[in-house]
């Protein structure tokens, strides 16, 4: 039998709760506080559009000197059914531990019986195994102490395309960013617009892979470079490549033809310290409703 986004969206809620329960100290579970008001609302009137997707952290203590990694939740509409997007990090960890780190939590992740709730397991395996990647970086930091600072620059594209409905384009966009180490956002609708950052020759990949061979009406309207002397994770704007869709309107009928809210896209920007992209994508200075 088929499970339903509503099905799937009450694990969510269930599963939250649950960590708010298990960790009730502040500053342990942090999401955005009308998160779940916001899911009880669209599962009490399930006509309108579905929420934002649940994104949440959970700092958790490592080792005796309780130092923090901080894992990174994103939760697909479909999860469990659909895997989550999970993402460990610290200031602690260099980025190829911080790399490996992930890696193994994937893996680890993936091999759960599917269709599970998964979000306290991963924490619990953060806990239990991130030690030996942060008594590393420590050694690789007392080593590149005695070395030359390599600089590293985060690259961050910001494309535009007249719309983005299709299936398997969006899965192909998805597919890419993951596999090149991309985070960012696809905006599905009309306008279409997709944000990725990362290493510059893995966002040029990106951009070669997507464009060709027989997309029109698409363009890469802005281009960010940011230099650090660490790690370029410590400068990205999002924890995770993300399916971005808002409340829609227009015709629903065969032409697909549906504009997306840009009032909701711009307060996106600025909650992600990118409000002055808006003007660059659609030439006019974004203005919110009071």
């Amino acid at each position: 039998m088929a499970v339903t986004v509503q099905e799937c969206l009450e694990l969510q809620l269930l599963e939250v709760e649950m960590l708010l329960s298990m960790f009730p100290k502040k500053g342990e579970v942090n999401l955005d506080e009308d998160a779940v008001p916001g899911m009880q609302r669209y599962l009490r009137n399930t006509d309108g559009a579905l929420p934002p997707q649940l994104k949440y952290s959970v700092a958790i203590g490592v080792g005796e000197a309780k130092v923090k990694v901080e894992l990174q939740v994103l939760l697909p509409h479909m999860y469990p059914q659909v895997a989550p997007q999970l993402f460990a990090r610290s200031h602690a960890l260099h980025r190829q531990q911080q790399l490996q780190l992930n890696t193994h939590l994937a893996s680890h992740i993936s091999s759960l019986d599917s269709g599970e709730l998964c979000i306290y397991e991963a924490v619990q395996w953060v806990k239990e195994n991130s030690l030996p990647y942060l008594e590393n970086s420590k050694i690789s930091s007392e080593s590149a102490s005695k070395e030359v600072v390599v600089k590293e620059t985060l690259h961050r594209m910001w494309i535009y395309s007249h719309h983005i409905y299709r299936q398997e384009l969006r899965k192909k966009i998805f597919d890419c960013a993951k596999k090149l180490n991309l985070t960012g956002f696809c905006l599905t609708g009309k306008p279409g617009v997709i944000c990725v950052e990362g290493l510059r020759e893995n966002c040029e990949e990106f951009w070669r892979a997507i464009r060709y061979p027989n997309w029109k009406h698409i363009s890469c309207k802005h281009v960010e470079n940011v230099e650090t002397e660490g790690s370029i994770d410590n400068l990205r704007l999002f924890p995770a490549f993300e399916d971005l869709q808002f409340q829609a309107h227009g015709d629903y009928g065969l032409r697909n033809d549906y504009h997306m809210d840009l009032g909701q896209f711009l307060e996106f920007l600025k909650q992600h310290q990118s409000g002055h992209i808006f003007q660059i994508l659609f030439g006019v200075k974004g203005k919110l409703a009071d």
